[in-house]
């Protein structure tokens, strides 16, 4: 008996066939979206965090010092250096 398997035996309790082999089999079957990645969304929020943190990047690059890594204080940060002609530091 050690090279047969019971068919459904290591299927999910909710799997409608019960004829999967293992239970990896049986939850590829289902085709679940577990990643955030597959989410648009999320791309969009990604994108806009590293833009955010490029921007930093390149201000402190500059010898600015924002206050923080949000683009408003990076904004900030950058008119003042401009308007004074001093790099700003927080």
């Amino acid at each position: 008996m050690a090279g047969k398997f019971k068919k459904g035996a290591r299927c999910s309790s909710a799997c409608p066939t019960k004829d999967h082999r293992t239970f990896g089999e049986c939850m590829r079957s289902k085709s679940l979206q577990l990643s955030p990645h597959v989410n648009g969304d999320y791309a969009k929020k990604q994108k806009a965090w590293d833009k955010e943190l490029g921007n930093y990047e390149s201000a402190v690059n500059q010898g600015v010092q924002p206050r923080g890594t949000k683009q408003a204080q990076i904004d900030e940060a950058m008119k003042s250096s401009d308007a004074t002609g001093v790099a700003y530091q927080a």
